[in-house]
Formats: structure tokens, C-alpha cells, sequence
């Protein structure tokens, strides 16, 4: 009887392990290919793990009286089996890794860089090149203390608030102006360095709506903790109605940034702020 309430308890320990680092539906790709990854090495360890500590409480428990111990023989079949074992593993480990990183979600390609015009390869030097032409490429450019989101291609700026469409690919290209910072969304499986003079390009592809939240995960300074951002996703249609709405906007503040009334009732120009 005792055997088989502890059968049934590690039955259900075992379960409840399951459902506890069972991960909730992921909202991009990046963030569903690391879950799988990460679920495939889990059910691996786990029974490893499980099997090493019962050959071990078993092995204590069962010489726990044993004053004279005797050397341990030699087993070449037991060696043989261990070996293989080891190396089954190791190898499903590594196929199973390379086969997330060869993802372009996780590891984009530069792409043909004849399709950039030359106004976007200096802009973006070193940045991948999205091989859909209905891709939405976003500038990110982290500074003390805040980003900036540039949409290229739509002529629109913003400050600490990127908007993107669901289900489309999204090319985020990183930089920095003075010190590295490093973009991290973690709700959507983001992460990548923010560098000085160079260009690192997160691709990726969104399915549900929702804001998250950016933070900086690189130590930059005294405002390092209040550096972060808001990425809302939104549908296809209010995407391109916010960027309707941030043209006009700046549009709006050019014009009012490049002439100002003066005492007189003449137009003074103004420097862009």
C-alpha cells in the first residue's frame, strides 16, 4: 500500500511539473520558437535529472550501513551504454538548438543588398534586408535615456512608442547614439544589442494585439531604470490609420517649428527643435 501511494505521488508531483513550466500561448514567433526549444531540452532533463537522484538516494539508502566498502569493478558494457546515451543526447540537443537558431526570426539574413536604395544603405548600413516588400521596417535608436522609432518608408518619428501590424514580418534595424543599450521585449521574445555605429536587425512577426513593454537590458547610466518603451500591436487597418494620424501630426509640427509670427506680423523661420 505504501508503495502505491507513493507511485501515485510522484505520478502527480510529476504532473504538476508539467502544467507548471507548461509556458502560456506565445504572442510572436520568436517567442514560440524559444518556448519549443526550451520545452524539448525541459523533457529531456527532466527524466535524467529524475533518474540520477533515484540511482543516488537509491545507492545511499541501500549502503547506508556498509562499514567496509569494496572498489567499484569495472563494467565495460555499462561504460558502452552511458556513452551512447550521452552522446544520443548531446546530439538531439544540438540538432534541436541549430535548428531555432538556422530560423530567420531568430537569426536574420542580410538578404540582397541591391534591393536597398542608396539613401537606405547609408541610413542602415549593416542592416538585414527584408526579402518581403510588405515588411514593415521600424529604426530604433536607443539614447540616454529613451528610443526613438523611425518608420522610414511612412516619413514618421516617434518618441518611446513604436505601433506595429499583427501578422506581418517586422524588421526592427538597432543602434545607438552614444553608449551600447540592448532592446529587450521579453513578453514577445526580444533581445537584441544596441550598438554605436552599427545596425543589428531583430525580424519578427506578431499574432496578437496587445501593448508591451521595451526595457533596456544594458547597463547605460543614472536613467537606465526608467529607460523603456511602449510596442503596441494593432490591426492592419488601425496600423495604417496610426500612421495617417502621425503624418498629419508631423506635418503639423514641421510647419508650425519652421514659421512663427512676430511682433510685427511677419514670418520668422525657426530651426527644427
Amino acid at each position: 500500500m505504501a508503495r502505491r501511494r507513493a507511485k501515485v505521488g510522484g505520478v502527480f508531483a510529476a504532473a504538476l511539473f508539467v502544467v507548471a513550466v507548461e509556458p502560456a500561448a506565445a504572442q510572436s514567433i520568436n517567442r514560440a520558437l524559444i518556448q519549443n526549444l526550451n520545452r524539448q531540452l525541459l523533457y529531456v532533463a527532466a527524466p535524467i535529472a529524475l533518474l540520477v537522484e533515484t540511482i543516488l538516494f537509491y545507492a545511499v539508502w541501500k549502503h547506508r550501513d556498509n562499514q567496509d566498502p569494496s572498489p567499484t569493478k569495472e563494467n565495460r558494457s555499462l561504460e558502452i551504454t552511458w556513452t551512447i546515451a550521452t552522446a544520443i543526447i548531446l546530439l538531439f540537443v544540438g540538432f534541436a538548438s541549430y535548428n531555432v537558431l538556422l530560423s530567420p526570426y531568430i537569426s536574420p539574413s542580410l538578404g540582397d543588398t541591391s534591393m536597398q536604395s542608396n539613401a537606405s544603405e547609408q541610413a542602415l548600413q549593416g542592416a538585414a534586408v527584408p526579402d518581403d516588400p510588405d515588411a514593415v521596417e521600424v529604426e530604433v535608436v536607443a539614447y540616454r535615456w529613451g528610443w526613438e522609432f523611425v518608420y522610414p518608408n511612412a516619413n514618421v518619428s516617434t518618441q518611446n512608442t513604436s505601433v506595429i501590424p499583427t501578422n506581418t514580418d517586422i524588421y526592427y534595424h538597432i543602434t545607438a547614439r552614444e553608449v551600447i543599450h540592448a532592446f529587450h521585449a521579453p513578453e514577445l521574445g526580444l533581445k537584441q544589442d544596441a550598438i554605436p555605429g552599427q545596425y543589428n536587425t531583430i525580424k519578427t512577426q506578431v499574432s496578437e494585439t496587445g501593448e508591451y513593454r521595451v526595457y533596456c537590458s544594458e547597463f547605460c547610466g543614472a536613467g537606465h531604470s526608467r529607460m523603456y518603451a511602449n510596442l503596441t500591436v494593432v490591426s492592419q487597418e488601425r496600423y495604417r490609420a496610426w500612421l495617417d494620424e502621425q503624418q498629419a501630426e508631423n506635418a503639423a509640427g514641421s510647419t508650425n517649428a519652421t514659421t512663427a509670427p512676430t511682433t510685427n506680423g511677419s514670418a520668422a523661420r525657426r530651426a527644427p527643435a
